[in-house]
């Protein structure tokens, strides 16, 4: 795996530590209302950059799977390796995410 590869998935992994560590913070009912917004305006930034990073990884496995032909092909991501690949309907691929 590449630097930058585990860079990123470094950076994710903090992120989603981060979130870990906010959500505790703000159910611990310890936080008095400012620090509260503040903790929960961190935790939005942090979810949307670690959707954003989500949407990018999404992305870049669609390219990896791209036929020769423009068809995609999507290979399950299961446990124990075995990848069962199947067509993807156009329309549904052409749907919005539901965020």
């Amino acid at each position: 795996m590449s630097d930058t590869s585990n860079q990123s998935q470094r950076d994710f992994a903090t992120t989603v530590e981060q979130l870990e560590a906010l959500v505790e913070r703000l159910e611990s009912g310890e936080l008095s209302l400012e620090d509260a917004l503040s903790a929960f305006e961190q935790g939005v930034r942090l979810t949307r950059d670690a959707q954003q990073r989500l949407d990018n990884a999404e992305l870049k496995v669609r390219a990896l799977s791209e036929r020769p032909d423009g068809s995609l092909e999507v290979a399950s991501f299961s446990a124990g390796g075995a990848e069962q690949a199947f067509e993807v309907d156009d329309d549904a691929a052409q749907e919005t995410p539901p965020w």
